[in-house]
């Protein structure tokens, strides 16, 4: 049987590079290299561990503008089998509500898969509504917040889920959707030959016409998103006073903020 694992990866803007635009109240992604989004690389370490145990294949799909193959490379790197690029101006401007009905349209195209492993959310996005949004709209059962793994077959997935009050633990049939936490895998380091091989991996880029025979093409990109982004507001640094106190002055100051809050 050849089990087939498929990751929704995000190509993220690397944190410590990003910029912003304070006029337009933008994030400005020109030119910003793309990295893995950090809260996928659980999910593509377990799908490698599942791959490990039952065979088959890791297929990481992304839509991503066109620099978003080097994260896809990444993510061969460190174990993945082949990785699909949605990109395409048509798929520009998505909500997750979009962004979901692509990515789900590429599962439907590839066929006859047996577990979906998404992140818990996005570095960039905070939402945490793609990987449900895809399960729904595939008709899968879906698993959200999964902190561990307990065991798994080709017919179903025994899971134990953080809900921060309670530890629940489900057991779901496959296929299914799983949306994991940074806890559940720790992500390997690519090795040299890893990287080596994702320099020569071919990364299939499917344009929205690629999916034309199984989505409606209108729901993609903006003019299927019935959200949208008008500003982001970046906070104002604000400048703090700083006053000098000799060590007598310093102490009085001290024990008088503290009677006045209260704490003496």
């Amino acid at each position: 049987m050849n089990f087939r694992i498929v990751v929704l990866m995000k190509p993220t803007p690397d944190p410590d590079k990003v910029r912003f635009d304070a006029e337009k109240g933008t994030i400005i992604r020109e030119g910003v290299e793309l990295i893995i989004n950090p809260y996928d690389l659980p999910a593509i370490e377990l799908a490698v561990q599942v791959k490990e145990k039952l065979g088959g294949e890791v297929i990481v799909i992304s839509m991503a503008p066109p620099q978003g193959e080097e994260a896809l490379r990444d993510a061969i790197a460190r174990g993945a089998d082949r990785a699909i690029l949605l990109t395409d101006r048509r798929f520009a401007g998505a909500d997750t509500l979009a962004t979901s009905y692509a990515l789900a349209s590429a599962i439907r195209k590839l066929g006859n898969v047996n577990l979906v492993i998404g992140g818990e959310k996005s570095i960039d996005g905070d939402t945490a509504q793609v990987p449900g949004e895809v399960a729904e709209m595939l008709g899968l059962p879906h698993v959200s917040y999964v902190s561990r793994l307990i065991d798994i077959d080709y017919s179903r997935a025994i899971v134990e889920s953080d809900l921060e009050s309670e530890v629940v633990t489900y057991e779901a049939p496959l296929p299914c959707v799983l949306q994991v936490t940074l806890n559940v895998a720790k992500p390997r380091i690519p090795t040299i030959k890893g990287k080596l091989q994702a320099r020569k991996a071919i990364v299939e880029k499917w344009s929205a016409d690629a999916l034309a025979d199984i989505a409606d093409i209108n729901r993609f990109g903006i003019k299927g998103s019935p959200t949208m982004v008008y500003r982001v507001v970046i906070p104002k640094e604000k400048e703090r006073k700083r006053i000098i106190l000799d060590t007598e002055q310093g102490v009085k100051a001290v024990v008088d903020l503290l009677m006045k809050e209260g704490l003496l």
